[in-house]
């Protein structure tokens, strides 16, 4: 799939079997086991400040610093603690909010895909 800076036309991706490019995580970020992670962007805004793509992580548990996104999980299953919030279990078919600011540990049970929509 190409990265749009502006979506020529309407598209449709297959999420499941979309081949994600590998994004390594800050060493820091990993609190335990060995999670890796990949992605690909599927369209950009202009202004780079709204940001749409596919998002995977293997098994581990990691910390973040979230942006403002709304995603919905394809596949996989994990626990977001969210620092001073909710403690979220998320799996197949959920759609979830992160908020900008939010600080999050990720504790992915099984390889989890999702497909999100990103506003910086």
């Amino acid at each position: 799939m190409t990265t749009f800076d502006q979506a020529p036309a309407s598209f449709a991706v297959h999420t499941p079997d979309t081949v994600l490019e590998p994004e390594p995580l800050e060493p820091g970020q990993i609190v335990s086991g060995e999670p890796e992670v990949t992605g690909k962007v599927l369209w950009e805004s202009a202004d780079g400040k709204q940001v749409r793509g596919i998002w995977q992580i293997t098994p581990g548990v990691v910390t973040d610093t979230e942006a403002n996104e709304l995603f919905v999980v394809v596949s996989g299953r994990a626990t977001v603690a969210v620092e001073g919030g909710a403690t979220l279990e998320i799996g197949p078919g959920d759609a979830c909010v992160l908020r900008e600011g939010d600080r999050t540990t990720w504790t992915v049970h099984e390889t989890l895909r999702k497909a999100y929509h990103i506003s910086l």
